[in-house]
């Protein structure tokens, strides 16, 4: 795919990071035996990632507005312009070693996501969707699975952990979706959730509670692939409000109906 140059700039600057976060990784699993423990580690990893992405992308954007995990929101010169960046999604797989964590970026453009990036460095898929102009897994085309029916579907979500507030709702929701789907998966990288989506590995995708730099991306490629996005609540804004459905095109309004009526 030729892309235009913003989306080459995304991409440059997500492998940088890879790049940077695979050398990290590499010592995660040496750090996991010591009393200390890998933490403070990973946490300067995950801040190096975000300042070598904003560097490359404000270097050559400089007017451009800024939402990122680490460093928060800045405002730019073009009001209409902000990159929405996440340096490491699944920061606690990559905390334990787990090979499953994603550099995510989007462009927003008048509040509407129109360029989107996420890179799994550790199994080198590089996924990416323009506007209007489909997505991409490195060089392949994606589409969203065709499945028909609930009963052969695997979705996915994030479940919270350390006591958030989301995780009543979240039990309804699997308590009503689990008994009438193939399964659910909670891989804890919300990027790739919706990237799998997009991909057709996953049916569908929801969760309550994040921010708009893990899916920002991510929703763009589920577009672009075919399929659905929405709010949970009918009528809110998916960053405002935190909470997101996305699916194929068969599946999205039964998974809508099962999770709206949980709400």
């Amino acid at each position: 795919m030729q892309g235009s140059a913003n989306l080459n700039l995304m991409i440059k600057a997500a492998r940088k990071a890879g790049r940077s976060l695979v050398k990290d990784f590499r010592e995660v699993e040496n750090l996991q035996v010591s009393a200390k423990g890998p933490g403070d580690f990973v946490s300067k990893a995950d801040r190096e990632a975000e300042r070598i992405i904003k560097e490359e992308l404000r270097g050559a954007r400089p007017s451009y507005g800024w939402l990122g995990e680490e460093t928060g929101a800045e405002d730019g010169e073009d009001p209409t312009r902000r990159w929405i960046v996440d340096p490491l999604d699944g920061t606690t797989n990559f905390l334990h070693g787990l090979p499953h964590w994603a550099v995510s970026i989007a462009l927003e453009h008048k509040g509407e996501v129109v360029a989107g990036v996420v890179f799994d460095a550790a199994k080198d898929e590089l996924y990416y969707a323009e506007k209007g102009l489909g997505a991409f897994m490195n060089e392949s085309r994606l589409r969203v699975s065709g499945r028909r029916h609930m009963i052969e579907a695997i979705f996915a979500t994030g479940v919270p952990f350390g006591g958030r507030s989301t995780l009543p709702a979240t039990l309804q929701d699997l308590a009503r979706l689990m008994p009438v789907c193939a399964g659910v998966r909670r891989w804890g990288a919300a990027a790739l959730d919706l990237a799998y989506v997009a991909s057709g590995r996953y049916d569908g995708y929801w969760e309550r509670g994040i921010n708009a730099w893990d899916m920002a991306a991510g929703l763009i490629l589920v577009k672009e692939a075919g399929g659905f996005v929405g709010p949970v609540r009918e009528g809110r804004d998916i960053f405002e409000s935190g909470a997101v459905i996305a699916g194929n095109a068969e599946l999205y309004e039964p998974l809508c109906k099962i999770l709206r009526e949980a709400a």
